[in-house]
């Protein structure tokens, strides 16, 4: 509203003069348009006493001046007419509404014409009442008088001009003509001359009067709608109007001001602005600087718009936003200022707010890339300068995903609410973390003494990240994996440091997770293999670059066959032969596990139905296989393409599977096993081994690492120790166990020594192709495996 109130006081108003036949109504009809003829009558409203003063006395001079020279009748007649004139002249008009807007003004503007030329002939007249050849004495007598009446005509008349024109047009010539007959042609040319510089000045002053009134008018309208506007706004607005004397103390206060500052408006009349701003500030001088900006603009007695100032009204923080212009009188002196102010508390807030969330992470509160950047570089530049070191720690949490596919994103974002909690308990004075996106958070250190430093202060984030959630009565396991970079040697920029970092936290990921990797040169040449890896990869399955190798399980006590564990290779033209330790990690971070272990699942599958009935297959699942809820369904669907007996099918898990899940991955094995699927538990014992997974699912396998294995051959009291318990704890529950890696004889003895119910190892045979294992039952089914 302010800009239209502002519009409407500094438009240009129209100052273009009115022709001379429009203002003579000598033009078309259409010319007389608008309000030009009460515009040109108004001036002679209240003028009638004037008029008729004017004629009355002018005639008694011209009859004093003529009674010298002519014969008395002849002088009193001409004044009785002239006195009767005025007389019924000036009635005529009195009557009259003269520039009355709601009449038409055209018999009336045609009535002053015809007036203008009655006078005229009355007044020409005189000078030839010595006949056609009046003396030159009796003319110069007359004139001066007759150009009194047409100048004060001129005056009193001006918005008038033909109706000027019709009176000193023929006097002139009248005169004129006289001045000739009398013998002095120069006087008549004179006289003619000032008739028309005489009428020529009346059209003139007729425009100018006309354009002054129309711009006055035009104002009159701009500043009634001003005030009503501000009235209005005054009301209904927000917003407040105020206003200083000279000595910037508070005058004209309005009730909305006084409610704004929260006292009546006779406390504030007289008081300083700045006083009832800063209100308990005033005593002891400590302004804000915003008050201070104020106080110096009002001291130089400059305009100043927007200027955001703080309040503090009832013990409560306001913004005000304040504008205002200096007011200034005819003669330029300073009266004070005038200005509007509205309360911008809430449009403030809500700005800090945008502000905070443009720089901070909105579900955990803590700084977001943007700020962890901006800070990466305060820590770099001084590190820099004072010839230090900072670092840079980029987190990923380990099993995060699982969490949020089986239990849902709500779940997964109280899980990052926790961690968030506990990285920032972890924070000293020169560090500061922050939520990258997902689950993947980063740490600044603005002065570190060296890498092991770093290092350790890694290990300890993984320590307490590591520890147990409860979320919704879930319990929940993540872990950590960090990788970080230090600065400067390791990246001179931000943008260096952080993709260091990056491949370090890849680093750290390939090797299992809860790992803290440092960055080194040779990353480089790492992710550049791992992007040709990924790339290769995609288009393996098409290519047919997958193949499935199959590696004895025998029952310990006689070395009988009673299955086979698949295990996938990949051969790849680029590449060669590429270790599953190396692509299967690579395939679930790069979501193509899900094919792939279709790919494994209907060919093991198929390739079982050419073994001998009694013979099980054994197919390892990942994680991220068990986290989509169609993965029962995938396994029907093998299950009946195939026609294997669901018994003859072992699906491999590891402990992993339950501590990167909330119970989903549980509740897809239940599934399983109602199908008559049998479930094995592999590598228990090298991970969180917990007796709760084997309570709530139902394994028929629990499979013993290597690592063991080998210990007990060599004598380890705890391998031992760790192999009877397992052995002890699956014969109670109901459940095989499994020997993984027997290599030597000895290794073999030890463990049917230490009771368990199979093997498996390059001992009775490496892992082989599918046509190599058609070959082993060409003899008899029964026959058993000769030792490798």
């Amino acid at each position: 509203m302010t800009g239209f109130v502002k519009s409407l006081l500094t438009d240009h108003v129209p100052a273009d003069d009115v022709s001379a036949r429009a203002l003579m109504g000598l033009g078309p009809r259409s010319e007389d348009s608008g309000d030009l003829r009460q515009l040109q009558l108004a001036p002679l409203r209240g003028k009638g006493k004037l008029r008729l003063w004017m004629g009355i006395g002018m005639a008694l001079v011209a009859a004093f001046t003529m009674v010298t020279r002519l014969p008395w009748g002849l002088a009193g007649g001409w004044l009785t007419t002239a006195l009767l004139f005025s007389l019924w002249s000036s009635r005529s008009f009195a009557v009259l509404p003269l520039g009355d807007p709601k009449l038409s003004s055209a018999s009336i503007f045609r009535l002053c014409h015809r007036h203008a030329l009655y006078s005229a002939l009355l007044w020409s007249a005189p000078f030839w009442f010595e006949g056609v050849s009046p003396t030159l004495g009796h003319v110069l007598s007359l004139w001066p008088i007759a150009l009194l009446m047409m100048l004060t005509l001129a005056m009193v008349a001006h918005s008038l001009p033909l109706a000027c024109a019709l009176f000193i047009l023929p006097v002139s010539v009248s005169a004129g003509a006289a001045l000739v007959l009398a013998g002095a042609p120069q006087l008549a040319v004179i006289a003619l001359v000032a008739g028309l510089l005489l009428c020529g000045f009346c059209i003139r002053f007729a425009q100018n009067h006309i354009r002054f009134r129309r711009a006055e008018e035009t104002l009159h309208e701009k500043t009634e709608t001003v005030s009503l506007l501000l009235r209005e706004f005054e009301e209904t607005s927000a917003d407040w109007l105020w206003q200083t004397d000279n000595s910037r103390r508070l005058v004209h206060v309005s009730p909305r001001l006084a409610f704004a500052f929260g006292a009546s408006p006779d406390a504030l009349e007289g008081m300083p602005l700045l006083q009832a701003l800063a209100g308990d500030a005033w005593e002891t001088g400590d302004f804000p600087k915003s008050l201070h900006d104020l106080a110096e603009r009002m001291k130089r007695r400059e305009s100043f718009s927007n200027l955001i100032v703080p309040v503090t009204i009832g013990g409560k923080s306001h913004w005000w936003e304040l504008s205002a212009s200096p007011r200034l009188d005819d003669q330029g002196k300073f009266l004070g200022f005038r200005g509007v102010g509205s309360d911008v508390t809430e449009q403030r807030a809500s700005a800090e707010q945008i502000a905070r969330m443009a720089r901070f992470d909105n579900l955990t509160g803590l700084p977001n890339r943007l700020s962890l950047h901006e800070d990466l570089g305060r820590a770099l530049a001084h590190a820099q300068g004072m010839k230090a070191r900072c670092a840079l720690m980029m987190i990923d949490l380990d099993r995060f995903k699982a969490v949020n596919d089986t239990l849902g994103h709500p779940t997964g974002d109280q899980l990052l609410a926790q961690v968030a909690t506990r990285l920032k308990s972890l924070m000293g004075s020169d560090m500061t973390c922050g939520r990258l996106g997902g689950d993947e958070f980063a740490v600044v250190l603005h002065d570190v003494s060296s890498a092991s430093e770093a290092e350790a202060i890694a290990h300890r984030i993984i320590a307490v990240l590591s520890r147990p959630y409860v979320v919704d009565n879930h319990q929940l396991f993540v872990g950590a994996s960090i990788g970080y970079a230090m600065g400067p040697q390791d990246g001179a920029t931000v943008e260096t440091l952080t993709r260091n970092a990056d491949l370090a936290l890849y680093k750290s990921k390939d090797k299992g997770g809860n790992v803290v990797a440092p960055y080194v040169a040779s990353l480089h040449a790492q992710a550049e293999e791992r992007r040709v890896m990924e790339q290769e990869l995609r288009g393996a399955l098409e290519r047919r670059e997958f193949e499935l190798y199959y590696q004895p399980v025998v029952t310990a006590e006689d070395g009988t066959l009673n299955g086979f564990e698949a295990l996938i290779r990949w051969n790849n033209q680029t590449l060669g032969n590429v270790s599953p330790a190396r692509f299967i990690p690579l395939a679930e971070d790069s979501r193509l596990i899900a094919p792939i272990g279709e790919w494994v699942l209907r060919n093991a599958c198929a390739e079982a139905m050419r073994w001998p009935s009694n013979l099980k297959v054994a197919i390892n699942v990942s994680a991220e296989q068990l986290t989509d809820p169609k993965f029962a369904s995938l396994v029907v669907s093998a299950l009946a393409q195939s026609g294997l007996p669901p018994q003859r099918l072992e699906i491999e898990v590891t402990e992993s599977v339950f501590l990167r899940d909330g119970g989903g991955a549980a509740q897809l094995l239940d599934q399983l096993i109602a199908l008559g699927i049998r479930l094995s538990l592999d590598d228990f014992g090298t991970g969180y081994s917990s007796l709760g997974y084997l309570r709530k699912t139902q394994f028929s396998t629990i499979k013993v690492d290597r690592t063991f294995v080998v210990g007990a051959a060599k004598g380890h009291t705890e391998s031992i120790a760790i192999i009877r318990a397992v052995v002890a704890l699956a014969d109670s529950l109901g459940m095989a166990t499994t020997a993984e890696g027997a290599e030597t004889e000895r290794e073999v003895e030890t463990i049917r020594s230490l009771g368990c119910s199979n093997i498996q190892g390059y001992y009775y045979g490496r892992p082989m192709p599918a046509s190599d294992v058609l070959t082993l039952f060409r003899p008899p089914e029964s026959r058993s495996i000769a030792a490798a």
